[in-house]
């Protein structure tokens, strides 16, 4: 319940959204009075934790509006709201061709991650797809990290993270564009052939798929040692050259 409410700050959370939470569909006869119950036990900790002289008491922290609960806090004070401003200023960043400063800034969002969301706490439904949420963000903030660095001629350096990146996530096709892209950049095509290979395989047995025309364009550039692979200063998206726009 706690969780549900820090996730969303000074909104209104319904109490049924978090029977459902707790009890999924098959709701027990006393689940609005276990949930008023457990509002009344977090409100209990609130005001132990609470310096109630000089601040605001539980009941004006964890607020009680029609319908559900709101948690009043400042939004900063919860991580995801903290991970996720960094993430767009990255993002606005490599837009503006900056990318020495979106790569500190995507640094910093990935930086705050302790491993996986909500590791410690029993996930409903709500929460699971909250945590499918974030997870799937990391990943393409790792990504745009990734293509910042890229563009600032750090191949090499991104090898052995590459390797590992590709290893733990054997079908994404985007980690294994990057990884391409950096061996080739590093003297080593024959690698970079080598690791579209083995992706194909495994698209083949697993899915029955071909790779997508993007990754098999970026094939084609690897084998013609397409000038496009090579390093660009700073582009802009639309400047970025459609085979390699992973």
């Amino acid at each position: 319940m706690l969780s549900i409410l820090a996730l969303n700050p000074n909104q209104v959370i319904t109490a049924s959204t978090l029977m459902e939470e707790l009890w999924g569909t098959e709701l027990p006869r006393s689940a609005l009075t276990t949930l008023q119950t457990y509002i009344l036990q977090i409100r209990r900790h609130l005001g132990a934790a609470l310096d109630q002289r000089s601040g605001p008491g539980p009941k004006s922290v964890l607020v009680t509006q029609h319908g559900g609960y709101r948690l009043n806090i400042d939004p900063s004070a919860v991580d995801v709201r903290g991970y996720e401003r960094l993430v767009s200023e990255g993002l606005g960043s490599a837009e503006a061709g900056k990318d020495v400063r979106a790569s500190e800034l995507f640094d910093r969002a990935l930086a705050m991650w302790r491993g996986a969301v909500l590791v410690d706490v029993g996930k409903g439904p709500v929460l699971e797809i909250e945590a499918m949420r974030l997870q799937e963000s990391r990943l393409s903030t790792l990504e745009h990290r990734i293509k910042a660095d890229l563009r600032l001629g750090r191949h090499a350096e991104l090898l052995t993270e590459l390797t590992a990146l590709t290893a733990r996530h054997p079908l994404h096709e985007g980690l294994h564009a990057h990884h391409i892209v950096a061996m080739c950049r590093s003297g080593r095509q024959w690698q970079a052939l080598e690791i579209y290979q083995a992706l194909r395989d495994r698209f083949i047995a697993e899915l029955g798929l071909e790779p997508s025309p993007r990754l098999r364009r970026l094939h084609q550039a690897v084998l013609a040692s397409d000038p496009a692979l090579d390093i660009m200063p700073k582009p802009r998206r639309e400047e970025s050259e459609p085979h390699l726009a992973f």
